[in-house]
Order: structure tokens, then C-alpha cells, then sequence
């Protein structure tokens, strides 16, 4: 077997795999006798059956095969051999290949090859990036320490129902009657329709299109304990009577409330949770500051490196990769997004080679936990045991996809560090609608 390469222009290659007769004889025998070995045909013992009838049911399968397996190591082979950062998998070039496969004796295959660019570039202090950080503001802060004791806050019974308000009914339509029924004036849509359910007192009664006041049909589905595919049998009027009006409450600033925000003890007075919570808020900015320099970083890096890529082979492996799921002008449509993502992969790949940075399986389990934490913090558990957080922890690492994505982000952490470490940052200070518009 021979493996050729033809350059077609610096980033593809076309790779021509010559196999002769004396390449697939011998295996494909050995693929036949295989085939008789597990052979069950009527007639026949087990293992027994004449190679003339094994030939003729199984004499083409056998030779496909032998030539796939020595394609693929030929191929597999060259590529390692001669050191190629290919990309994907090699792909049967467009011009047919004429074998004749009724009478084999030499066969020739033609595979289109693309190759990465090579990343070649200095990254240093002449580089400068914008960093961006949030003015925290006295109002964003009486805001946000509202917005924690709203969070912490509780349903109590009012007297008029206001915008943000719930109300509990009873609902009924002929002979048909749902009790107690929950309706959050928040979620309705329509804004003449709200305005008349504002003001509602414990006793009033009105009649409510259904449809109309409640669009989202898996809310409607649940208020009427029905199916979303039964909605349609329900009348679109009915008569409601209001039993109870509900009011949010705002947690009070109080110790009860600090240790459920922050954990027992750990914020002891009204002082102390301001300061956590400008801790807090800060955090957060931080946060999206973080968000936005990483942005700005790969786009920049991204401009810097000028990587040219293959594009119409990378196209056509992203269908072949994906078995055809995504049609051509799908592909098409989003190439862009995917190929800035697959530059800054090949730059992020450059920094850990050079670098010599790792990813460590601690990282990987401090993410996790990381992770872990959060998801049981939006439920309000905020002071979850150690040993849970690290069983819930391992859970997400058992899972490929969970995995895979923190790898990745992990990653880009690390490179993302150590570009900051070297780079000049061009701190400025934004209001935070500056600071969502830049991340938006």
C-alpha cells in the first residue's frame, strides 16, 4: 500500500491511497474464514459451509472491509508519520474514485486533508485590552439589598391586589369548577386585562376569558389542572370569585434573615449586612468585568493572529460530523460563530503548549463543587454539607457533556490568566448599563 500527498494550497492537501491486490488478498481470506466460521446456513453444520457459498453471500462485504481497515491505517499512519495537524478526519475527495469492484485488483482513493494553521505571534505588555469595571453606586446598592430581602421575603394575606400581587380563587364554567386557584397578576400579559384584576378585594367576582388573561398555556394547563393538550375542551369564560388576596413581604433586616442570606453567624447586625452586601454586589460586577475582559481578549487575539482557515472543507465536515443533522445553508448560516470559536481554540491550545499549562483533575472537582454550590444556592440552599456538595460534584463529572464543558471553560480560565499576567490592561470605570450593554 502507498500513501501520496499532493499540496493543494497551504492549508489542504489531497492524499492518494494505492492498494494492490497483494495489500487485501491475504486479509480478506482471513475475513472470509471468519465469515465461515460463524456461518449457520440450512444445510450445513455450524463452521461447515463450502467456501464457494461463503464467497458468494459474503465476498463483497469482506473485501469493503479489508479496504476500509487498510485505509484507515494507511491514512492514520501517514498522518502520524509526517507529524500533520489535520483537522477532523480526512474526507473523500469530491472526484470519483473508479474502482472496479466486481473484478478488484489495484484500488485507488483520493481524501481531501485540511491542515490547522499555525498560530505565530508574541503576546506581551505592547498588547493592550480594555478591562472594565462598574462603578457601585449607592442606589445600586439600596437596590440590590432590596432586591436579597424580596428574595427572602413571604407570601401574607392583603387587601387589594396590586401589579406584583397574587390573588386565590375559585373558578367555575357551568357544572365545571376549579378551587383555589393561584393567579400571579404578573404573569398576565395583557396589560388591560391586569389593569382589571388590580384592586381585586377577598369576594369580588368577575368573569375572566381564560384564554385571554392566562396566554401562556402550561401556566393555564396548571391553574386548571388539565393537560396542555386538553385546553382546547375548556370554556373560554368563566366566573371568578376572588377568596384571598396574597401580598409579597419583604424579608426584614433581621438576624433570622442574615444567616438565611448568608449563614448562621456570620452577619450579626444591619451594619455588617450592608457591607456583605456591597461584598456582594461588588463580587458580581466583578464578575461580568471578568465576562467582558475575556470577550475582548479572544477577539483580539483573534484579529492579532489572522488565522486563515479551510473553510469550505471545515463546512463539509461539520455536515459529515454531524450525519448530515444540520443542512448546508445551516452550516452556512452559523460558520462564523463556529469558525471564531475554533480560532480561539487554536490559540488557547498554542498559550498551554507554550506555557506548559495543565489542566488537573482538582480543578476539574473545584469547578464542579463550584457548580454544585450555585445550583443549590438558587433554591436557596446556601450552606449545603461538604460531603454533599462532593457527591453532587462527582455526579456532574460523570456526565460527558457536563464534563466536556467544564474542561473547556477550565481551559479558558487558565489561558485567559495567564494573558492577563502579561498584557497591559486598560482599566476603565462604567456605569452598569454601560458595563450590560458591552456584555449584551
Amino acid at each position: 500500500m502507498d500513501v501520496k500527498q499532493k499540496k493543494a494550497d497551504d492549508l489542504n492537501l489531497v492524499l492518494t491511497v494505492k492498494i494492490d491486490k497483494a495489500d487485501w488478498e491475504e486479509p480478506r481470506k482471513k475475513k472470509l474464514n471468519e465469515f465461515r466460521r460463524t456461518a449457520d446456513l440450512k444445510g450445513f453444520r455450524k463452521g461447515m459451509a463450502p467456501m464457494s457459498l461463503i464467497e458468494r453471500l459474503h465476498g463483497g462485504q469482506a473485501l469493503a472491509e479489508v479496504i476500509n481497515s487498510l485505509i484507515s491505517d494507511g491514512l492514520g499512519n501517514f498522518i502520524e508519520k509526517h507529524k500533520l495537524n489535520v483537522i477532523g478526519e480526512p474526507l473523500p475527495s469530491r472526484t470519483e474514485d473508479k474502482n472496479d469492484w466486481d473484478n478488484p485488483d489495484e484500488f485507488t482513493f483520493h481524501f481531501d486533508v485540511a491542515l490547522a494553521p499555525e498560530v505565530n505571534m508574541e503576546i506581551g505588555a505592547e498588547d493592550k485590552i480594555p478591562y472594565y469595571a462598574v462603578n457601585t453606586t449607592a442606589k445600586a446598592l439600596k437596590d440590590y439589598k432590596e432586591t436579597l430581602l424580596r428574595q427572602h421575603g413571604t407570601l401574607e394575606t392583603g387587601k387589594a391586589a396590586k401589579a406584583d400581587d397574587y390573588v386565590i380563587a375559585d373558578f367555575t364554567a357551568g357544572d365545571q369548577k376549579v378551587e383555589k386557584a393561584y393567579v400571579a397578576l404578573r404573569s398576565i400579559q395583557d396589560e388591560e386585562v391586569k389593569a382589571t384584576f388590580v384592586g381585586l378585594k377577598a369576594g369580588d367576582e368577575k368573569d375572566v376569558d381564560i384564554v385571554k388573561a392566562f396566554a401562556n398555556e402550561a401556566d393555564r394547563a396548571a391553574m386548571f389542572h388539565v393537560k396542555k393538550e386538553e385546553l382546547a375542551t375548556l370554556p373560554a369564560v368563566w366566573h371568578m370569585k376572588v377568596s384571598e388576596v396574597k401580598t409579597f413581604v419583604a424579608a426584614k433586616p433581621v438576624q433570622e434573615t442574615f444567616d438565611a442570606i448568608f449563614g448562621k453567624d456570620t452577619v450579626k447586625s444591619e451594619e455588617e449586612f450592608d457591607a456583605k452586601v456591597k461584598e456582594r454586589l461588588e463580587a458580581e460586577y466583578e464578575q461580568e468585568g471578568e465576562y467582558r475582559f475575556a470577550t475582548d481578549v479572544k477577539e483580539y487575539l483573534i484579529k492579532k493572529a489572522g488565522l486563515k482557515l479551510p473553510d469550505e472543507f471545515m463546512k463539509r465536515w461539520i455536515h459529515t460530523a454531524n450525519d448530515g443533522k444540520f443542512s448546508m445553508e445551516e452550516i452556512e448560516k452559523e460558520y462564523d460563530l463556529f469558525a471564531k470559536d475554533f480560532r480561539w481554540s487554536l490559540i488557547r491550545d498554542k498559550i498551554f503548549a507554550d506555557q506548559k499549562l495543565k489542566v488537573e483533575q482538582a480543578d476539574l472537582t473545584a469547578e464542579a463543587r463550584r457548580i454544585a454550590a450555585y445550583q443549590f444556592a438558587m433554591y436557596g440552599m446556601s450552606n449545603v454539607p461538604e460531603e454533599t456538595l462532593s457527591q453532587y460534584a462527582t455526579s456532574i463529572l460523570r456526565d460527558e457533556k457536563q464534563s466536556g464543558r467544564i474542561f473547556d471553560k477550565i481551559r479558558d480560565d487558565k489561558a485567559i490568566a495567564w494573558i492577563r499576567s502579561v498584557v497591559t490592561l486598560d482599566k476603565k470605570k462604567v456605569s452598569l448599563e454601560k458595563m450590560r450593554e458591552l456584555t449584551a
